[in-house]
């Protein structure tokens, strides 16, 4: 910007006291005060916008960039997974042999036997609800009873032999 000195202000300071005269100056010195700052203001939008707009054009270059990697990994990755099921079904191409029986013997003697396989079942899980005569005939308790209770149910009765 326009580079002014401390003697320059006054300078114009004084000028501007004798043409616009006392009774005026301050009103004009406002004036001028708000036009500057909005003059800065402006500015500093602009800066800013001009700002903007650079980092963006960073970012599109940047997404850019980002995208062609993606896509050079995922045309190798795809290219490695091809080459290993080419290899993989040269390496296991004598291995599919009929299957057996459980309990057969195999090439070398040993019997066969079949992979286990998890029920899928939880007895946690349980959808359905157990039936009250089943509860009873199981011994199951329906209701909770509290330790007092349970002594108290289960203590000896007095005698009745006087």
């Amino acid at each position: 910007m326009i580079d002014l000195g401390i003697s320059k202000l006054a300078l114009i300071g004084a000028v501007a006291l004798v043409v616009i005269g006392p009774e005026k100056l301050p009103r004009v010195a406002r004036t001028v005060g708000t036009l500057l700052g909005k003059a800065q203001r402006y500015v500093a939008d602009v800066k800013a916008e001009v700002n903007r707009s650079m980092e963006l054009e960073e970012l599109k270059k940047m997404k850019d960039s980002v995208e062609s990697a993606a896509r050079d990994m995922q045309t190798s990755v795809e290219s490695g997974a091809s080459d290993f099921e080419k290899s993989w079904s040269e390496a296991t191409a004598g291995l599919n042999e009929p299957l057996r029986e459980p309990g057969e013997a195999d090439a070398y003697g040993q019997p066969v036997f079949p992979v286990y396989k998890h029920p899928k079942k939880n007895f946690r899980l349980k959808q359905k609800a157990v039936p009250q005569w089943f509860k009873s005939r199981a011994g199951i308790r329906t209701r909770t009873q509290s330790g007092a209770a349970r002594v108290a149910r289960f203590r000896p009765r007095p005698s009745s032999k006087s």
